[in-house]
């Protein structure tokens, strides 16, 4: 159930018009969330054929026009394009005057925070960071998943407020990153969010070869409970053959994944090694057992196997 708050109304921001410059799977949806709180999406820019479709589905009327139009027409811009366009982009508008004193310029980057938007600030624009911590497919449902999601807030005090509120009316839960902390809140973020996808994809695939016939149905339930553990327990929620220290079990897997999957080997290692650091020094892998460990994971590495062979009738185990 979402906490979400809604703002005092002398809190609220004017009803803003709004213009998206970026029809990727962002902007269309955070417009779209704004129109719901009252705003009003009137210009959208994109370039490839898939953003202008993107943008027609979810922004039904809305013009599409070029970006420097797009801030003619708008109170509230979002800026929504990849990072590494974000900074060319933010100078090239604002080199050539498409910038107007007092417009809300939003960019929606997880690496930068305000700073980014200098040169528009320079113009007189009120440069907000406003990143949403969540996975955008592009349709509609993004709109409704934005409910309770959590947003990384960045911008001048002064503007903190207003940076907040806009959050809450598009269903957000604020929270404030300071400027100098936006790379390692981002990498967080991808840590978590990004490996995971590979890895689960990695698992499946796994599976797949393994003979499982339907991988997702399979890992679903066991996914969704090690999520939950996670968020609940923290380190506390580690279990299978690295936490318990079964040596045996790691160099067997180790030799499957170098004879069906050679590719996923060094992720694998790596991760094991993550885990086992972090088991020791939260007392779950006990110091004996760790020692064999370490040595299947150093050998492996080296491409050579080693550790022992057996299993202590653990493998298989789901813990």
């Amino acid at each position: 159930m979402s906490t979400v708050q809604q703002p005092d109304p002398s809190d609220r921001p004017a009803r803003l018009t709004v213009g998206v410059v970026g029809a990727g799977r962002v902007g269309p949806a955070l417009a779209a969330s704004l129109q719901l709180a009252g705003h009003r999406p009137v210009a959208v820019s994109g370039v490839s054929d898939a953003s202008r479709r993107r943008a027609e589905a979810m922004l039904p009327d809305v013009p599409l026009v070029p970006p420097a139009e797009v801030l003619q027409r708008a109170e509230l811009v979002l800026l929504t394009v990849p990072d590494d366009a974000l900074p060319g982009l933010v100078a090239g508008l604002a080199e050539t005057g498409a910038v107007r004193p007092g417009q809300l310029l939003v960019h929606t980057s997880g690496r930068y925070g305000a700073k980014v938007l200098d040169p528009a600030l320079r113009a007189g624009a009120l440069p907000l960071a406003l990143h949403p911590a969540m996975t955008f497919t592009g349709t509609p449902v993004d709109v409704q998943r934005l409910a309770g999601c959590s947003f990384g807030v960045t911008a001048p005090e002064e503007l903190r407020l207003a940076a907040e509120a806009l959050v809450i009316e598009m269903g957000g839960e604020p929270e404030w990153i300071f400027e100098e902390n936006r790379p390692l809140y981002h990498a967080a973020l991808a840590l978590g969010a990004n490996h995971l996808v590979t890895l689960v994809a990695q698992a499946m695939e796994l599976l797949r070869t393994a003979g499982v016939e339907a991988p997702d149905r399979m890992l679903g339930p066991l996914l969704g409970a090690a999520l939950d553990n996670a968020l609940r327990s923290g380190d506390a929620a580690l279990t299978g053959p690295v936490a318990r220290g079964d040596a045996g079990t790691v160099a067997a897997h180790v030799t499957e994944l170098r004879r069906h999957a050679p590719r996923a080997v060094d992720g694998y290692l790596a991760m094991a090694r993550a885990t086992a650091d972090r088991a020791l020094a939260h007392g779950l892998l006990k110091p004996e057992l760790a020692e064999d460990l370490l040595d299947v994971l150093a050998n492996s590495a080296d491409g050579a196997g080693g550790g022992t062979t057996g299993t202590n009738g653990t493998e298989g185990n789901p813990r």
